[in-house]
């Protein structure tokens, strides 16, 4: 047997016992596998975030903390109603 024809049949292989194992996940389940973070509640009830959502939190929070007005409490300033 020539070696591409070998490579050939085990591509093949290999892209059918994917195919059969995702197509009895499905079966089994009833349903999709959720690998996305945002959407998945197993996760989520877990504490787990995605790294995107981390940035922009710290990004809001370091927004959030400048000394522009430090009379109100950071989440409630537009800080266009300052006195100073």
């Amino acid at each position: 047997m020539t070696p591409w024809l070998t490579i050939l049949l085990f591509s093949t292989g290999a892209l059918l016992l994917f195919v059969v194992a995702m197509s009895l996940t499905l079966m089994i389940k009833g349903h999709h596998i959720d690998g996305e973070i945002s959407t998945n509640r197993h996760m989520r009830a877990r504490g787990i975030t995605c790294a995107v959502h981390d940035t922009m939190a710290a990004n809001r929070n370091a927004a959030n903390q400048s000394t522009d007005c430090p009379e109100t409490p950071c989440a409630e300033k537009s800080c266009t109603t300052c006195t100073n």
